[in-house]
C-alpha cells in the first residue's frame, strides 16, 4: 500500500455469509485502533467508527466492552515517523478474546487506521484483502497491478491462491516496504516468488507496464483518506487506459469507518465522490460490495468494468471466498 495507500479494515463488524457457507467473520476496510481510558475498566485498545453521532453513551460503552482489547494483550513492535507516514506495528496476543487475536497490524496514520494485517501460518485474512483476492479469476491473461502495496497482505494471498499470477506492486513509502519485509513476511514472499512479484517504490498513479495490466487493485489512502485524485474522473480515465481489453479495477473505497486526520473530512462523503467519479468513466459498470452491518459504519469495495457470469466466477474461486460473489450490488448513484 502506498502512503497514498491505506489498507484498512473494520474489525468490529462481521459479514454474515449465506447459510450454506462456513462462517467467516470479516473485517472490512477500515479500522481505527485506539486506546480508551475508563474509570471502572482496564485501559483497552478499541476499534471504533469515526462517527458516533447516533450512538448513546450506553450503547457506545457496550460496544467498547464488546470490542476492547486489554492493553496487556497488545505489544508495540515498532513505532517511528517516516517521510510519508506515522508507522506503528502492533501484535495482538493469541490469548486475547478478540477477532484480532494473533494478528500483526500495520498502522500508518495518526488516527490509527489499520493498513495491513498478517496472521502466522494462515493466508485467509478474514478481512477485505480476501475480497481483493477474488479478482484474478475474472481477468484476461497478464500482470496484475496493486496500487498501494503496503506490507503485501493482498499480494501474498493472491500469489498463494493463483499459481500463475504475476503482480506488480507500487508503494510510495520505502519504510512501509521495509516494515513489511521485517514484520509481515514480505521478504519470504519475495524469495518464494522472484519471477511473480515485483515491487516498485514510486507514485502508484504513474504505474505502467508494456501491453497493459490485466487488472488493477487500487488501495490508495493518505492521512486516513482516499487520495483526492480518486475523486477526479480524469484519474479513472488514465487508469482505464492502463488496462488490457476486458480488464477490471477493484478498489478499496473506504467509507464512514475511515477516520481522516483532518476532522473536517468525512470518509463516507469521500467514498461517494470517488464512486461518482468512477461511474462517469465506467458508466453502468460499477458495482459495490458493502462490508459493514450498520449504516453509520459502512465500508465498501468497488469494482469497475462490470461483473462476469456469477456462477462461473464462484466456481473459479477457493471455497472460503465464494460467498463474496453474491454480495455485489450495482452502483446506482
Amino acid at each position: 500500500m502506498n502512503s497514498l495507500a491505506a489498507q484498512n479494515f473494520k474489525t468490529s463488524l462481521q459479514i454474515q455469509p449465506p447459510l450454506q457457507c462456513h462462517f467467516l467473520p470479516s473485517f472490512p476496510p477500515p479500522t481505527i485502533f485506539k486506546i480508551h481510558h475508563k474509570t471502572q475498566n482496564p485501559i483497552s485498545h478499541k476499534i471504533q467508527a469515526s462517527n458516533h453521532k447516533n450512538i448513546t453513551p450506553t450503547t457506545q460503552q457496550q460496544e467498547e466492552e464488546d470490542d476492547g482489547i486489554p492493553i496487556e494483550h497488545v505489544k508495540t513492535l515498532v513505532k517511528f515517523k517516516s517521510r510519508h507516514n506515522y508507522i506503528r506495528v502492533l501484535e495482538v496476543s493469541r490469548k486475547a478474546d478478540h477477532p484480532l487475536a494473533g494478528f500483526r497490524l500495520l498502522l500508518l496514520d495518526a488516527p490509527g487506521n489499520i493498513h495491513s494485517i498478517s496472521l502466522l501460518f494462515k493466508s485467509i485474512t478474514n478481512a477485505y484483502y480476501d475480497v481483493l483476492a477474488t479478482l484474478p479469476p475474472i481477468l484476461p491473461p497478464g500482470p496484475l497491478g496493486i496500487l498501494g502495496f503496503g506490507a503485501g497482505s493482498a499480494a501474498k494471498l493472491i500469489l498463494e491462491m493463483y499459481p500463475h499470477g504475476v503482480i506488480h506492486g507500487y508503494e510510495l513509502d520505502p519504510s512501509v516496504v521495509t516494515v513489511g519485509r521485517e514484520y509481515f513476511g514480505l521478504l519470504k514472499v519475495e524469495k518464494k516468488y522472484p519471477d511473480r512479484l515485483f515491487i516498485y517504490i514510486s507514485n502508484a498513479l504513474n504505474a505502467s507496464v508494456k501491453d497493459g495490466y490485466s487488472g488493477l487493485i487500487v488501495d490508495l489512502f493518505s492521512k486516513g483518506c482516499l487520495i483526492p485524485e480518486l475523486q477526479d474522473p480524469l484519474t479513472w480515465e488514465k487508469l482505464k487506459g492502463k488496462l488490457k481489453k476486458g480488464g477490471k479495477i477493484m478498489v478499496n473505497v473506504g467509507g464512514s469507518c475511515v477516520e481522516p486526520e483532518d476532522i473536517r473530512k468525512d470518509g463516507k462523503v469521500i467514498m461517494e465522490e470517488t464512486l461518482m467519479a468512477m461511474n462517469k468513466v465506467f458508466e453502468g459498470e460499477v458495482y459495490v460490495l458493502n462490508l459493514g452491518n450498520r449504516k453509520q459504519e459502512d465500508s465498501s469495495v468497488a469494482i469497475a468494468g462490470g461483473l462476469p457470469d456469477l456462477e462461473k466466477w464462484r466456481m473459479s474461486l477457493p471455497k472460503p471466498l465464494r460467498f463474496y460473489v453474491d454480495m455485489w450490488n450495482k452502483y446506482d448513484g
